[in-house]
């Protein structure tokens, strides 16, 4: 996946590499592990839905829907281009996109929605929804967290992707959000708190959340940005930065090394 990531980003020299690389071990956990999803029937009535808030970090999403089958694995070069179905922006024309993104913030509110949807329809299904700490500064995400707890909706999961960096800067010099826990709590959901790169820590958090009830879950993964490429671990410089030639072998070498 993060090959992929990298080789696609570096295709058409733009992108966000940083927050793509960060939540890869959060989507293989969701796609292979997590999901009821059939890639035959993206618009499949009874699927578990997943919404990326943090729309821009769009090739993880990409590369797991490609390997889940979705789409040939080949059209991930076609990222970014001119007609191509993989805009730089999560987008409903994607077979297994369920919400255009861009914006920061909405992807909450949006997860609210289609949990209330399903209840409505009799739906045993879960939405799950992929947020960056650093659009958790935005307040319509704790409107959205204020009504998922208010309409009990424990078919709704958060995710958190806390790497510590929001464009060029550290969330904490933008924004501190701590004590992060404490608010989530606050507002009245299920916290848990984990490695976001431990598939033994994000695999039981996320089978945890289906035997909580009358309440939303939110996990907290701690990741690092540009996970698995030392240059661009912890740099904000990688945040919408794509990899030049060189930068890319190096990276790939690293990747394969490991």
């Amino acid at each position: 996946m993060r090959r992929n990531i990298l080789e696609m980003i570096h295709e058409v020299q733009s992108g966000h590499p940083g927050g793509s690389l960060s939540s890869v071990e959060l989507l293989a956990s969701l796609y292979f592990n997590i999901l009821k999803h059939d890639p035959n029937n993206p618009k499949w009535e009874y699927r578990d839905k997943f919404v990326l808030s943090k729309a821009h970090a769009c090739p993880v999403l990409y590369v797991a829907l490609a390997q889940s089958g979705y789409f040939p694995e080949s059209e991930l070069l076609t990222f970014r281009k001119i007609n191509s179905r993989l805009q730089g922006h999560a987008h409903i024309k994607t077979p297994g996109v369920e919400m255009s993104g861009g914006s920061l913030g909405q992807g909450l509110s949006f997860g609210v929605g289609a949990a209330i949807a399903a209840r409505l329809n009799n739906n045993n299904s879960t939405t799950y929804v992929l947020l960056g700490d650093g659009e958790c500064d935005e307040g319509q995400i704790w409107e959205a967290a204020m009504s998922a707890s208010h309409h009990k909706l424990d078919n709704l999961v958060a995710i958190v992707d806390r790497n510590g960096i929001q464009n060029d800067r550290f969330t904490k010099e933008a924004m501190d959000i701590e004590p992060f826990e404490d608010k989530w709590k606050s507002f009245g959901w299920d916290v848990a708190s984990i490695n976001g790169h431990s598939f033994d820590e994000i695999i039981p958090a996320l089978n945890r959340t289906k035997s909580i009830k009358n309440t939303p879950s939110v996990i907290i993964a701690k990741t690092v940005k540009g996970k698995g490429v030392s240059f661009m671990e912890n740099n904000p410089g990688f945040h919408g930065k794509a990899p030049n030639k060189e930068e890319l072998d190096r990276a790939l070498g690293e990747i394969f090394h490991d």
